[in-house]
């Protein structure tokens, strides 16, 4: 005999249990060792940022405990973790869009790269536009997606909620059991 499904608001509970732990831990992972990178090639700004989104990270670790011992309030650090997340990149990413500095661009530029330029009949001159495009491709490209995971993760975790607050507040019924 098949178990019994599990109602709609308990599978609701579970599966955002399980999202949530799984995200919020890779995003503390995950920017922590960006963070620690940063830290090392002494980049000030990159170490702040990242230790932003180690600390929205872990707001949705929190929200996921709150969630497992049975608080839906837990729903609302989920979709504010998301929210900080996806603000602090959209920050991020206009603020290096408004910033574009094309000579230090072109002084990374390599002795050997200079000379395939120079063999090619082209100088830093004629790549600039294409390096200004691909910069702006980057960083449009980053908020579109970031938009669309976290704003969507955001929205996910906001439609969940009456669901998940639904499994939270009802007490859990008995499973039958048959005795042999």
């Amino acid at each position: 005999m098949p178990a019994p499904q599990p109602p709609p608001a308990q599978k609701a509970l579970q599966r955002v249990i399980g999202l949530s732990r799984l995200n919020g831990w890779s995003v503390v992972i995950v920017s922590g060792l960006g963070t620690l990178v940063a830290l090392a090639l002494g980049d000030w700004l990159s170490t702040g940022l990242g230790l932003l989104v180690v600390g929205f990270g872990g707001l949705e670790v929190h929200g996921n405990r709150l969630l497992k011992k049975r608080d839906p309030a837990g729903m609302r650090w989920l979709v504010r973790s998301q929210m900080l997340v996806l603000a602090l990149i959209l920050a991020y990413c206009a603020s290096r869009l408004g910033s574009f500095d094309g000579e230090s661009a072109l002084a990374n530029l390599t002795p050997e790269m200079e000379a395939v330029l120079q063999e090619s009949g082209l100088n830093r001159a004629d790549i600039l536009p294409l390096v200004h495009q691909m910069f702006i491709a980057l960083y449009v490209s980053v908020a579109l997606a970031s938009v669309v995971y976290q704003g969507g993760l955001a929205l996910y975790y906001r439609s969940k909620t009456r669901l998940v607050t639904e499994a939270l507040t009802t007490p859990p019924e008995p499973e039958n059991f048959s005795v042999l």
